[in-house]
């Protein structure tokens, strides 16, 4: 039969990260490549008390259709989150959505025509560089250092590329670096998006896992023109599998968005939805975000220590205050693809960088997750990798 599919079907390709995943399944191989939450600090038994709690006083409702904006005391608790760290928000501003996955997706449907261009950090979030490729998009990649995208290369950027449809940021712990925008770059932000009249994609998973520094406002907290567009997730800070995300952004954004979801799924899970508000109502989310990052903090001090330990010293590494990640910059010469290989044999996993690189410029980088393994695990995982590291290295200098 005869290739019946979209000409956009040759932009979609599957997550390489995803693809990882797949190999890593075995239990033998100690993973750092997912960026996937510890499972054992899911609220189960207090999910089974908000579950129940909705089959017994709205059941029928609960599994009913529902608004494709969302159900409105879950609109409710997201705007009151917005507040508490800066974004003036109501729930006319708050749409939920299946995931901050869906959230990027809508905000590719809305916004970009084919060959607009996105200006994002070097490197940036994989499934977003493969969203917004679907749609056509063309890539121009800013620099970052320790303190997140460097603000003179943002300028330069504007001003080569005075059409570019937004600017998409991951201003917190980003994925895949670590890394975050310090608030004074933050501000300037703000001001270059209003001074070349820019939209500002915030994607912001990963900001309520801060376990260490000092707390920042989201980059909205500083929007004087309703021109940020903020999205994020329960998935980091609750559970993954109910899929639920938002969309925070000024109502004639979240009017289109709301029309476009309604081609999409109508509306979020009903049930997932109710289960979640409940949870809200009846339990202290901070004190179950608290519990969150006590352990992801002493992850993180492990990795990094055991980095220090085991890991030649002619690398360099980021050094999170939150979130899920560390990225690794090798030697240049390395190919992190083989790396991944390598380390695979030896029955530990991590992510290669290339793929978070929209144009593919960098192939000596790894990106490892903390949040998923035990100290135990941790630490043996990160020999095994360091063991394949000093041998590649060797290897290299001998070829020199």
């Amino acid at each position: 039969m005869k290739n019946k599919f979209a000409e956009r079907a040759r932009l979609v390709k599957s997550s390489e990260t995803r693809e990882i995943l797949k190999v890593t399944e075995r239990p033998e191989v100690i993973s750092f490549a997912g960026g996937l939450p510890a499972p054992e600090l899911f609220p189960v038994e207090n999910l089974k008390n908000a579950c129940n709690a909705v089959l017994d006083e709205e059941g029928a409702a609960s599994l009913q259709y529902g608004t494709t904006e969302g159900y409105i005391p879950l609109r409710e608790a997201i705007s009151q989150r917005m507040k508490d760290i800066g974004i003036n928000s109501t729930i006319e501003n708050v749409l939920i959505t299946s995931g901050s996955q869906q959230a990027i997706d809508l905000t590719g449907r809305s916004f970009i025509n084919e060959g607009d261009t996105i200006i994002c950090e070097s490197p940036t979030y994989l499934a977003a560089i493969n969203v917004f490729k679907s749609y056509d998009a063309k890539f121009v990649e800013v620099v970052m250092d320790d303190d997140g995208m460097v603000m003179e290369e943002l300028e330069k950027k504007l001003q080569k590329h005075p059409n570019t449809k937004f600017i998409y940021t991951i201003p917190d712990f980003q994925n895949p670096t670590g890394r975050t925008l310090k608030l004074e770059r933050r501000k300037r932000m703000i001001e270059l998006a209003n001074q070349y009249d820019v939209l500002i994609v915030e994607d912001n998973p990963y900001g309520a896992v801060r376990f260490a520094g000092e707390e920042l406002p989201p980059v909205k907290h500083f929007d004087t023109e309703n021109r940020v567009i903020y999205i994020s997730t329960f998935s980091k800070i609750f559970t993954p599998g109910l899929r639920l995300g938002w969309i925070c952004a000024d109502e004639s954004f979240i009017e289109k968005y709301v029309a476009f979801k309604q081609t999409a799924d109508l509306h979020t899970d009903s049930l997932a939805q109710r289960i979640t508000a409940k949870y809200l109502e009846i339990y202290d989310m901070e004190e179950h975000i608290n519990k969150i990052k006590a352990v992801y903090k002493t992850r993180c001090i492990e990795m990094m220590r055991s980095i220090e330990e085991f890991f030649p010293k002619n690398l360099s590494y980021s050094k999170p205050e939150g979130g899920l990640f560390i990225w690794v910059e090798l030697p240049e010469g390395i190919d992190s693809r083989h790396i991944f290989t390598e380390c695979l044999k030896n029955n530990v996993a991590c992510v290669p960088g290339t793929p978070f690189f929209p144009n593919g410029t960098q192939k000596n980088t790894l990106r490892l997750n903390y949040s998923n393994m035990s100290k135990e695990k941790i630490i043996e995982g990160i020999k095994r990798i360091g063991e394949v590291l000093h041998r590649e290295l060797k290897k290299e200098l001998t070829l020199l």
